[in-house]
């Protein structure tokens, strides 16, 4: 429904009504008070009268419709009020002063109406309130007026001074193009300065004859015309941009002890004599810390950034802490990789494949967050990385041996010694303690407690999973994917050779082998792609070449399976062959010649081309002699073949046509199986098959 428009006089006192003279309204003043008295019955249809002398006027709505059409035809256009929510809008810019200057104003208008309540005159009404208020009786009714026709709680909107309401827009001559060549040369990554800029405009607005405006509205135009989001996005890219929108302030007080941890590698500035290694190194160490408290849980030191260090500080951390809940991971290769968040539907790295080998976390129930790559604020454990800077690299002990934390920050003794791995483990550890022991800490969870007596306070009361003894073949040993020999089921993992007895079920199965890398002979642990523990097979060492000692010991062990074998077998036989086939005579009733016999009998005559006797004998040589022949001839061939040089891409397109020929489901030989086997553990396919990956399949 459409609101019709007013007339230009909204409110009419008695005395303009009988002026006016409108139709269907009576003409002497006493008729049109009695009038009245039922207009004063419609709500929102009478008010005080404004200004000296009081009384009652009445809206325009209130009287007949004649009269209003004659109001509206004489009607003249109106000007333009504000509405209450762009009053409100002007209102809530104003300073602080001007809000305290109207709501005085809405008191005085309130204690106007108080004594219109407790029956005083208008007139007497608005002198009392300028007395009690001391300003003028004309400043109340300019104020009355300013809110005449307004709801009384919008009123406060509407009396604030009007010379706030609006704010004034100086509006510069700046010529448009004379602007952009000043605003499009400032706004370059190279962050000119305004001046410049602004000295080349000139340059080229007197060579094309424009105008040049002053420097000053140069910079407020700009202010106003260009945000600061987008000067920072043209001058300093999206990567300040990006740092330029507030960060995220996460809560850790609903957390609890090992409910989440975190991890990430950390390079030491201090150079150190690794074992091993020619020249000293920068050790690179894992860092595990709980997010609640801070404390640093574990460390583990390695030349490089790697997975099996993750995967063995994992382990530590479990053994003394337990098992968390969550881990907040760095997005590095090292954390990503397939041994520690394999089977992780989040991963940032690697593809996402259904029979990917479960990692380490997943396996555990552990949940998976990765933290926001190149943000520092995401990984909470980057502030103690800066105190391990301050307090392990400066140490005095690494006097000589401290890098420098950038290759222009080299101090005077760079490179005059390097520290023994042992003496760095050490200072390491005491000051990993010290980090966790200083008191004064000052986080949403400690209030000037150390990170030790947090951890502490949590732990005693939260669930702790503990790791069985199943779990810890899990972490102590690394994973890789592997297949059984088709044959027996034999593995072959870094030179080594493992089997054991009941290893034939996973002949030619693709296997889960976890093992210790620093204890190669003390065997593996297989599990199943789901990861269900097989068994553990063992090493089988290499024997010297006439050592009889260790010829006796795998003949005796060979004696000894086959006589565990042979009792199985006769164990799992029950009836023999014999016993077999007597029930079998027994059960089968003798059968019955049931030919017909043939009247009439004749002699089929030998065909006249068919062959003697001799001359059979003869072809039957002569094919003997062909074979033979073509047999020398193909193994010839063989040897002839075998004595070329076989080059590195021969052997893997022979071992893509097994593959090829095994996944269509065609048979092979035994030593065709093997040889694939052995050869898909070397580097020579590895490198072959990532180069085919990579780059696709060669035309060539």
């Amino acid at each position: 429904m459409t609101q019709r428009s007013a007339p230009e006089q909204i409110w009419w006192s008695v005395d303009e009504l009988v002026e006016a003279a409108l139709p269907d309204l009576p003409t002497s003043k006493r008729a049109v008070n009695l009038r009245a008295e039922e207009w004063r019955r419609i709500p929102g249809g009478v008010r005080r009268k404004a200004g000296r002398g009081g009384g009652w006027e009445y809206h325009w709505s209130v009287l007949p419709l004649s009269a209003q059409r004659v109001l509206l035809a004489h009607r003249e256009p109106e000007p333009q009020k504000m509405g209450s929510d762009e009053a409100w809008i002007a209102f809530d810019r104003l300073p602080q002063r001007i809000k305290d200057a109207a709501a005085e104003r809405l008191a005085c208008l309130r204690a106007v109406e108080a004594l219109h309540e407790a029956g005083c005159t208008h007139v007497a009404a608005v002198s009392g309130a300028a007395d009690r208020f001391n300003v003028s009786e004309r400043t109340i009714y300019n104020w009355l007026a300013l809110v005449e026709g307004v709801a009384p709680e919008d009123r406060a909107a509407f009396l604030a001074p009007r010379h706030r309401w609006t704010k004034r827009k100086k509006t510069a001559a700046v010529d448009p193009e004379f602007f952009a060549l000043v605003k499009d040369d400032f706004l370059r990554p190279e962050q000119p300065t305004f001046t410049s800029c602004y000295d080349r405009a000139v340059r080229i607005a007197k060579a094309e004859r424009l105008p040049v405006a002053p420097i000053h509205q140069l910079r407020r135009l700009y202010k106003a015309e260009v945000s600061k989001p987008v000067e920072i996005f043209h001058r300093k890219g999206q990567e300040a941009l990006r740092r330029f929108f507030p960060h995220q302030q996460r809560d850790k007080t609903a957390l609890a002890p090992m409910e989440c941890v975190q991890g990430d590698f950390h390079r030491f500035d201090v150079f150190v004599n690794w074992p091993g290694e020619a020249e000293p190194v920068r050790p690179q160490g894992v860092f595990f810390s709980d997010v609640h408290s801070g404390k640093l849980l574990v460390q583990r030191l390695s030349t490089t950034a790697n997975s099996h260090t993750v995967q063995l500080a994992i382990g530590d951390m479990i053994e003394r802490y337990g098992i968390p809940q969550s881990a907040l991971l760095d997005n590095g290769r090292e954390f990503a990789a397939k041994v520690i968040t394999g089977g992780a539907k989040t991963r940032f790295r690697f593809k996402v494949r259904d029979d990917d080998i479960p990692g380490l976390l997943p396996l555990l129930g552990v949940d998976v967050h990765w933290a926001t790559p190149y943000s520092g604020q995401s990984k909470p454990i980057e502030r103690a990385f800066r105190d391990l800077c301050d307090r392990v690299a400066k140490h005095p002990e690494f006097s000589g041996a401290y890098t420098g934390n950038k290759p222009d920050a080299k101090p005077e003794n760079y490179r005059s010694r390097a520290i023994d791995l042992d003496v760095f483990k050490a200072v390491l550890a005491q000051e990993v303690i010290e980090h966790n022991e200083r008191p004064g800490r000052r986080s949403e969870v400690a209030f000037g407690r150390s990170f030790n007596a947090v951890f502490e306070e949590g732990y005693k009361t939260s669930p702790i999973r503990r790791a069985t003894d199943e779990q810890c073949r899990l972490w102590l040993l690394s994973a890789e994917g592997l297949r059984g020999n088709s044959k027996n089921g034999e593995i072959r993992l870094h030179d080594n050779r493992y089997w054991s007895e009941w290893m034939y079920r996973i002949a030619g199965q693709k296997i889960v082998a976890r093992f210790d890398p620093d204890a190669l002979h003390e065997g593996i642990h297989i599990y199943d792609l789901e990861g269900s523990y097989l068994g553990d097979a063992a090493c089988l060492d290499k024997g010297g070449f006439l050592n009889v000692e260790d010829a006796r010991t795998v003949a005796r062990e060979r004696g000894n399976y086959k006589k565990a074998i042979r009792e199985e077998a006769k164990a799992a036989q029950k009836y023999k062959a014999a016993d077999l086939a007597a029930r079998l005579r027994d059960a089968t009733p003798a059968p019955e010649d049931d030919r017909p016999e043939a009247e009439i009998v004749r002699m089929v005559p030998p065909h006249p081309r068919a062959p003697k006797p001799e001359r059979a004998a003869d072809a039957n040589r002569e094919d003997a002699d062909r074979i033979t022949g073509h047999v020398t001839r193909l193994a010839e061939r063989q040897r002839a073949r075998s004595a070329e040089p076989e080059g590195p891409e021969v052997r893997f397109a022979r071992a893509l046509e097994f593959e090829a020929r095994l996944a269509k489901g065609d048979p092979i030989t035994t030593a065709q199986a093997d040889w694939l086997a052995d050869y898909q553990l070397s580097s020579e396919y590895s490198g072959h098959a990532r180069t085919r990956r990579l780059f696709g399949q060669s035309n060539d």
